[in-house]
């Protein structure tokens, strides 16, 4: 039992670091989804077009329909 505590903890560090990955990934975009409502309803295309870049940049690609 002792031989998988190693490897026990990695993976719960493991498992950890990957929620807490995904909970920033989520305020980050939630935070430029705020900003890019706020630059819409302002009429600030420069900070608009910024935010939907940075967006781009963390979202992975939508999926595409296969024909």
């Amino acid at each position: 039992m002792d031989k998988m505590k190693p490897t026990y903890e990695a993976m719960l560090r493991l498992a950890a670091e990957m929620v807490l990955d995904e909970a920033v990934r989520t305020f980050r975009i939630e935070r430029i989804y705020r900003g890019i409502d706020a630059a819409l309803a302002a009429g600030d295309e420069e900070t608009f077009r910024s935010l939907a870049a940075e967006l781009r940049a963390i979202q992975p690609p939508a999926p595409t329909e296969q024909l």
